[in-house]
């Protein structure tokens, strides 16, 4: 299987080894004999990479880390923040939470009080929303700019300092001394105000007024300080302004040099902010950065570091830059970045690992990152990050060292690169006994086991594996190591349904593959081409076996083996796929439509809501941004850049889209656009019947039964809201009659709100028999029946689901009931282990209040504020526990 981090380079696609897909192939045609498929062959397509040591910060109790970062911004100064907001930024990082990671760097972006911290957060921010570049055009289109995280006026942003204004006029001059002085430079001459010229820095005042030969001269040659006739002039027009015109850059440039020789801060600092202004490329910043460095000049310095960053990635990719952030100094990178060294280094060695973790630059980035750690938690991040570079490239002395200092340092993470280094080495008793001493001397936790089942084998390596799934279900190694097991004892059915348990709930692009490796073993061409299009849908560009053939040379193999379907067909299959809650199925249906000439802006929509729906919201966010750019009318468009405005936060200017496009065509789509803007940020009321009219309108308009059998299960969610039960039945039944499925579930309701829980059972029941991804069903059907049953269903949940949290509260609150206070937090930390949840560290919190464990309260409530600081009902909880403190 391809690992992110440690596949290898592609090779050429000529030189396959191993597997050859077309020998599979060709058993149908009848050109192999079935019994071509020795266990060689199985062994060959079924490799299993063993996890990668991936280079985050994984606290051994995040949930701890967290309170203590919350505890400490509630009490530090503000310049701390930024700093802690990046660390907590990290912890999201390695729990997979990207959108709290990025709020975490946008309140360190919002807190930061240096203009240096505002660039690297505005770019560390820009850098991870680049999927999202389109937004700003269709914002401008709505008369809105889109500024946050643009470039800064860094001249305007940078304080200006306390320059002290030299002596009297008087001081040190005899009456015989003229108030003028002229200076020579060259041929020509410029004469100043004594006085003012003096009282630009120590040095001239004691030219012009001390015990030197010069103050009592009229004429002072400056030939050979470097400076034109027309920079003097500029000097003796700021002695007496102090202000600079506009200057030409080479005119400036010499103007900043005699500045710094005679010690004039004023017209240094005047003049470092006028070059600012000059910055308007990278080959600008590149050359005028030497400058910066050489002259100290920080607004010129920061202004050039601002241009490179807002190029991220692309300027990493130029040697001339990363040549700049390797060679930087100690007290270049105070010019260049002041007190923010570690925050951008920590940034542009990330940025470089996601180019190429293998090489130069990046460990040499991630040793600046080394080299600036200073804190315990900043020597864990970057010791920890450097080592899995080594590991990486197979240096695996300075990679030990590296995973040594970290996990000295605190990090025991970095035990499973220790143990790595020690198994390649051949010492696997030695790994597996490291692995051993850290499940005995602190809390057990999935990555644990799966990193020691490594270094054993057989019922050992098993035990293992199914103790790491138990304490984190969604590591996705000991699945596969299970089915690839399975397979080669040639039980391939009991192999897929072990892959399945977790395709069921995570869609992971190394178990896809597997699963399909396990579908061509069965010969079964269809289910296999299927998984083949959900790869290529989520990453066009992916490679399989181990990165050396390309995903789409296998689907173009696999092409010629399997039905192929006219656009009526295909029309029918999705229609058929989508009412059965087939998600993957459907996104293999508009995969093949999208191949043919069908109207491509109408499939990639599609497309993006299937991916939503699988949790995959970067995939569907390039898929919306296809739809727009393949819309075949001005009103399609519209409707597309009027999601892409709402899916990313700009409700008002998606409603504005969807009034836009109704104006030129009344369409379904830009109506339900409408209804579902306003049903979901309208607390009025009165929007309700707004939107039940909006949704009306939807279904007068033409469209297919897929939509229109979602907007009569949305306009039927609304009259339920306002408690319009016969009408909400109505619409209900009318969208079952279309095969929309899911409306099963609004039916139910319905039925239970009318107080028959036996119908509303038997509906949900209809909905789990139909649904091939039925997880929501049975919890919602848990709802309507008795406790043991309950049960029942929400067990059935976590075993199709585990990153459902509903399940665990009710088991909590059950047990809680029982007056089982242990068994109750129990079953709530078995999942805050594997996921970071607001609600289930609010239950926790409650029932540590219940008990009186007030700090252990307390450090829930802390955790919890920060997935989400303003819940209200968390911040009274904290008071009310903060009131009970000693």
């Amino acid at each position: 299987m391809r690992s992110s981090f440690l596949s290898e380079s592609p090779c050429d696609e000529q030189h396959i080894h191993g597997f050859n897909p077309q020998s599979w192939l060709q058993v149908e045609r009848g050109k192999l004999p079935k019994s071509s498929y020795s266990p060689s062959s199985i062994e060959s397509l079924i490799k299993i990479a063993e996890p990668p040591v991936v280079p985050l910060y994984k606290p051994l109790d995040y949930v701890e880390v967290l309170s203590r970062i919350h505890e400490e911004l509630e009490q530090c100064a503000p310049s701390e923040r930024p700093g802690l907001y990046l660390i907590q930024s990290q912890v999201f990082r390695g729990l997979g939470e990207a959108k709290l990671r990025q709020r975490s760097l946008h309140s360190a972006w919002r807190c930061a009080t240096t203009v240096h911290e505002k660039i690297v957060f505005g770019a560390w921010l820009r850098y991870e929303k680049r999927g999202e570049d389109i937004i700003s055009d269709v914002l401008a289109s709505c008369r809105k700019c889109c500024k946050e995280f643009g470039p800064l006026d860094v001249a305007s942003e940078m304080p200006e300092g306390d320059f002290e204004i030299l002596g009297s006029c008087d001081i040190g001059t005899s009456s015989k001394v003229s108030p003028a002085v002229t200076f020579q430079i060259r041929d020509g001459k410029v004469t100043c105000n004594r006085c003012k010229i003096a009282s630009l820095s120590i040095p001239f005042w004691s030219m012009l007024n001390g015990p030197f030969t010069e103050s009592q001269l009229d004429l002072v040659d400056l030939s050979e300080n470097g400076i034109s006739l027309e920079g003097m002039r500029a000097v003796s027009e700021f002695s007496c302004t102090y202000s600079l015109e506009d200057l030409p850059l080479e005119t400036l440039l010499e103007i900043l040099v005699f500045a710094n020789t005679f010690c004039c801060d004023r017209l240094k600092d005047a003049c470092d902010r006028k070059l600012a202004s000059f910055v308007s490329s990278r080959q600008d910043a590149v050359e005028l950065m030497a400058l910066a460095f050489e002259e100290n000049a920080p607004v010129l310095a920061a202004s050039c570091l601002q241009v490179f960053l807002q190029e991220l990635p692309d300027c990493l990719n130029d040697e001339h830059v990363v040549s700049l952030f390797l060679s930087a100094t100690e007290q270049q990178q105070c010019i260049m970045v002041g007190h923010a060294s570690f925050l951008l280094y920590c940034l542009l060695s990330e940025v470089a690992m996601n180019i190429d973790p293998r090489t130069e630059a990046t460990v040499c980035l991630s040793e600046k990152l080394v080299q600036l750690a200073v804190t315990p938690t900043q020597k864990q991040i970057a010791f920890h990050q450097l080592g899995c570079i080594r590991l990486l490239r197979k240096e695996y002395n300075e990679a030990e060292h590296q995973f040594s200092v970290a996990f000295s340092a605190g990090h025991v993470y970095s035990i499973a690169g220790l143990a790595r280094i020690a198994g390649i080495r051949g010492r696997k008793g030695l790994a597996y006994e490291k692995l051993s001493s850290v499940l005995t001397s602190s809390v057990p936790l999935g990555w644990m086991y799966m990193e020691r089942s490594l270094y054993s084998e057989g019922d050992k390596k098993l035990g293992d594996l199914d103790k790491a799934t138990e304490l984190d279900p969604t590591l996705t190694y000991p699945y596969m190591y299970r089915a690839a097991s399975l397979m080669r004892k040639k039980d391939a059915r009991l192999a897929l349904e072990e892959i399945n348990r977790l395709l069921g709930f995570k869609l992971a692009l190394e178990c896809l593959e597997l699963r399909i490796c396990l579908y061509l073993a069965l010969e079964d061409y269809k289910s296999a081409i299927c998984d083949i299009h959900a790869i290529l849908t989520l990453s066009p560009e992916y490679r399989m076996l181990e990165g050396r053939v390309a995903a789409s040379k296998i689907g173009t193999l696999l092409g010629a083996h399997v039905e192929q379907w006219n656009t009526a067909e295909c029309w029918l299959q999705l229609y058929e796929r989508w009412s059965s809650v087939d998600d993957i199925g459907s996104l293999s249906v508009i995969y093949r439509m999208l191949e043919s000439d069908a109207a491509k802006g109408v499939l990639y929509f599609r497309q993006s809501l299937l991916l939503l729906r699988l949790n995959c919201p970067e995939a569907a966010m390039r898929s919306l941004q296809l739809a727009r750019q393949h819309a075949a009318t001005e009103h399609e468009r519209l409707v597309y850049e009027g999601w892409l405005l709402y899916d990313t936060g700009h409700c008002e200017e998606a409603l504005q889209k969807a009034e836009e496009s109704i104006s030129i065509q009344r369409s379904f789509e830009a109506f339900f656009l409408k209804a579902y803007v306003l049903a979901d940020s309208g607390v009025d009321p009165s929007y309700s019947a707004t939107v039940i009219s909006l949704l009306e309108d939807a279904l007068k308009c033409p469209s297919d039964r897929l939509r229109k059998g979602q907007a009569l299960n949305n306009l039927g969610g609304v009259y339920v809201d306002c408690e319009k039960l016969d009408a909400a039945a109505d619409c209900y039944t009318s969208a079952l009659k279309i095969r929309h499925t899911r409306a099963h579930q609004g039916l139910a309701r319905v039925h239970f709100l009318r107080n028959n829980r036996d119908a509303a059972y038997e509906e949900m029941t209809k909905l789990i028999e139909k649904a091939k991804n039925n997880a929501s069903a049975y919890e919602k059907r848990s709802e309507y029946c008795e406790r043991e049953q309950t049960m029942t269903d929400l067990q059935i949940v976590t075993q199709l689901d585990p990153l459902r949290v509903y399940p665990y509260r009710y088991r909590a609150a059950v047990l809680m009931d029982s007056h089982k206070e242990k068994e109750a937090i129990a079953e709530l930390t078995r999942a805050i282990a594997f996921k970071a949840d607001l609600h289930l560290l609010h239950l926790r919190a409650a029932f540590h209040e219940h008990i009186g464990d007030v700090p252990s309260a307390l450090r829930d409530c802390r955790a919890a504020l920060s997935l989400d600081p303003n819940h209200q009902e968390m911040l009274e909880l904290q008071k009310r526990v903060n009131s009970q403190e000693p």
